[in-house]
C-alpha cells in the first residue's frame, strides 16, 4: 500500500500512525513526516493544534509518564486520544496520494426521479466547476443519498478525494454498506468511535464530524449531511474541523431537510446557492402529524401513571407496521419501555447498534428512543409517536425530522405520526406548518 494514501491530508499523534517503527523513522529522517507542536503558546494564550481549542479551562496539567515532567494536555479532544504538550503532532509532507483511475466507478442500477435528477445535476456541476458552496434543501425521504451518486462519480473519475460527514454514528453505519455496494472499486472507509472499518485509506470517507479531527487539507469535496443537526449545529469546533479538512479550492455540499435560520437568511440574501427538492422519491407527501392533547402529562409521568393517549394509540395500533416511540429523556425511555414491554435505545446505550439492527430486521415490533433516531435512519414501514412533543428537546427541526421517519417506503408511503402534548408549542405549530408547506410545494 502506498504510504501517501495512508498519511496524506492527516494530522496524527504518534500512536495513530499505522506503520512500523522503522518505516516511521525513515519518513521522519527523510522529512516526509513533519513534527509540529501539539499545544502552542501565543500572544492570546494557548491553542491545541489538533482541535483548535483555545479555552484556558479546557487545558489541564498532568504528571506525564512519557517524559517524567508535569505539563499541559487538551481536555477538549481527549476522547480522541490525549494530546500532550511533550508529544508532537505529525503532518505528511511527501507526495500527494494518488487514487485508482476509474472510468465508471458507480455500479448503482437505480434511476432518479426528475426532482432528484435536477438536484443531482446541480451538485455535479458544483463539483465539476469547483464551486465553493451549494446547499441542497430536500424534504425527509427525498432520497438525498442517491442524488449524491452522480457528483461522487464525477469526483472519483477526476481522481478527487471525497468526505461525506454526518452527525451520528448510526448514520455512518447505515450509509457505509450502501456506498460500498454503489462504488465497489473505490477505496473507502467508515469512521466513528469504535469503528470496525478504519483502514487508514479512503478516497471516499464516510465519517462522523468528530472524526475530522485527524484531517487537514485532505478533501477536494466535502459533503456535510444534516448541516442543521446536533452536534454540528451546536458545537463551533466541528465546522472549523470540517473547514480545516478541506483543500483550498474544495467544493462544500450541504444537505438538509430543515435548514436553520442562519442558512435561510443566507439563502434570502443570495449568499448561499440552493436547490430545493420538495418531493419524496416515491412521490407521496410527508405525513402531517396528528395532535393528541393530554393534560398533566409530565405530572403523570412523575407519579408513575400511564399516558392515556399513549395507551389508546398502542391499543389501536395497526400491527402490520412497526412503531417508533420518541421520548424526551433517557428516564422516560426506560419507564415507557418497562411499562409496555418494549425495547429502548439512547445515545449511551452500549447495545444501541444491536437493538437498531434488530428493529431493522423486524425482530422488534416497538422501539422506544430518544432523539438519536430523529434523522438519518430509514425503516421501511413504521408509525411514529412523539410523547411530550412540547418538551424543549423537540424543536421545530427535530419534530419535522421525526415525522419524516414515517412513510419512507414506496410500498408503504402513508405512515402515521402522532404528537402527544400537554399544550401546543411554537415548535409544534411551526413543524406542522413547515410540513404542510413542503407538501404544497411538492404538489406544484
Amino acid at each position: 500500500m502506498n504510504v501517501a494514501s495512508i498519511l496524506d491530508g492527516k494530522v496524527l499523534l504518534s500512536s495513530e500512525i499505522p506503520l512500523s517503527k522503522p518505516t516511521i523513522a525513515y519518513l521522519q529522517r527523510t522529512e516526509q513526516l513533519l513534527p509540529i507542536r501539539s499545544i502552542e503558546h501565543n500572544l492570546t494564550g494557548m491553542q491545541c493544534k489538533r482541535c483548535g481549542n483555545q479555552k484556558r479551562n479546557l487545558f489541564a496539567q498532568i504528571d506525564c509518564g512519557r517524559c517524567g515532567h508535569t505539563h499541559l494536555y487538551c481536555r477538549q479532544c481527549v476522547e480522541s486520544g490525549r494530546v500532550l504538550a511533550c508529544e508532537p503532532l505529525w503532518l505528511w509532507q511527501g507526495n500527494q496520494a494518488s487514487w485508482l483511475w476509474q472510468n465508471e466507478p458507480c455500479h448503482w442500477q437505480g434511476s432518479l426521479t426528475p426532482a432528484q435528477q435536477q438536484a443531482a445535476d446541480v451538485i455535479t456541476q458544483a463539483v465539476a466547476t469547483q464551486q465553493k458552496e451549494q446547499l441542497v434543501w430536500a424534504v425527509c425521504g427525498a432520497g438525498k443519498t442517491e442524488m449524491l451518486f452522480p457528483a461522487i462519480t464525477k469526483a472519483i473519475t477526476s481522481q478527487k478525494r471525497i468526505c461525506l460527514a454526518t452527525p451520528r454514528a448510526d448514520v455512518v453505519r447505515e450509509l457505509f454498506p450502501r456506498f460500498c455496494q454503489a462504488f465497489p472499486e473505490t477505496a473507502m472507509e467508515a469512521l466513528y468511535a469504535g469503528t470496525e472499518d478504519r483502514t487508514g485509506v479512503g478516497q471516499l470517507v464516510i465519517s462522523t464530524t468528530h472524526q475530522l479531527i485527524r484531517y487537514q487539507q485532505a478533501f477536494d469535496v466535502m459533503i456535510i449531511d444534516e448541516i442543521d443537526a446536533f452536534p454540528f449545529h451546536h458545537d463551533p469546533t466541528l465546522p472549523k474541523l470540517a473547514a480545516r479538512a478541506c483543500k483550498e479550492y474544495a467544493t462544500n455540499i450541504y444537505l438538509t431537510a430543515t435548514p436553520r435560520p442562519k442558512q435561510r437568511r443566507l439563502i434570502r440574501q443570495k449568499k448561499l446557492p440552493v436547490t430545493f427538492v420538495p418531493l419524496r422519491f416515491h412521490g407521496h407527501p410527508l405525513p402531517v402529524p396528528q395532535l393528541k392533547q393530554e393534560f398533566n402529562l409530565r405530572k403523570k409521568y412523575k407519579q408513575h401513571k400511564p399516558s392515556a393517549a399513549l395507551e389508546q394509540l398502542l391499543h389501536a395500533h395497526n400491527q402490520t407496521r412497526q412503531l417508533l416511540i420518541f421520548v424526551p429523556t433517557i428516564e422516560w425511555a426506560i419507564a415507557i419501555a418497562s411499562d409496555h414491554k418494549a425495547t429502548f435505545v439512547h445515545a449511551e446505550d452500549t447495545n444501541r447498534k444491536e437493538k437498531i439492527d434488530q428493529f431493522r430486521q423486524k425482530k422488534l415490533q416497538r422501539l422506544v428512543t430518544t432523539t438519536i433516531l430523529e434523522r438519518g435512519v430509514t425503516f421501511p414501514s413504521v408509525d411514529v409517536i412523539v410523547l411530550d412533543a412540547g418538551h424543549s428537546v423537540f424543536d421545530e427541526a427535530a419534530l419535522v425530522q421525526i415525522a419524516g421517519r414515517a412513510g419512507r417506503s414506496p410500498d408503504d408511503p402513508t405512515g402515521n405520526v402522532w404528537f402527544i402534548h400537554q399544550g401546543k408549542t411554537e415548535a409544534i405549530k411551526e413543524a406542522i406548518r413547515q410540513i404542510k408547506s413542503m407538501n404544497k410545494k411538492g404538489r406544484k
